[in-house]
């Protein structure tokens, strides 16, 4: 085992406090803001996928949050019996479901994330380009092992 510096040891369990730290306040901000929009948790990320992505089918939802077919059709029923996604043929392939935000029903939600976004603007700008392409770069790998354990969880 390789012997490590007193400070990189230190730094190591100040990421794990920090990640378990950032983890906890992303969980909290969306359940408050889930409750502020009448939501669960798992319908409000839905919502935040299909913002992000634009309209998607059952199976793209499903490979995108790790969860079950069957679970992501009560999603969406869910969110249907809200008004707030629509499900469309495929005008292609009709026999394919495209689920999509219902944007007249959401409307006032963005303004609810707007003060936010603006504190996260102010921070990225202390950072330089080079840090920014650090922290993305750690982000994107953090994310990629998490949807990995992710993974093997619900395949247990």
């Amino acid at each position: 085992m390789r012997d490590i510096s007193k400070r990189r040891k230190d730094l190591l369990e100040a990421l794990v406090g920090a990640g378990r730290d950032h983890g906890d306040a992303a969980v909290a901000y969306h359940g408050a803001m889930g409750e502020r929009l009448g939501l669960g948790p798992t319908e409000e990320k839905a919502l935040d996928l299909l913002r992000r992505h634009g309209p998607l089918t059952a199976g793209e939802i499903a490979q995108h949050t790790g969860l079950a077919p069957a679970t992501v059709s009560g999603l969406i029923d869910r969110l249907e019996a809200k008004w707030l996604v629509r499900r469309l043929r495929d005008t292609r392939d009709r026999r394919r479901v495209i689920v999509e935000i219902n944007y007249e029903r959401v409307a006032g939600f963005a303004e609810l994330l707007e003060p936010f976004a603006a504190g996260l603007s102010r921070l990225y700008e202390r950072y330089t380009d080079d840090e920014l392409e650090v922290i993305l770069d750690w982000l994107r790998r953090s994310t990629a092992l998490q949807r990995a354990a992710t993974r093997e969880l619900a395949e247990r």
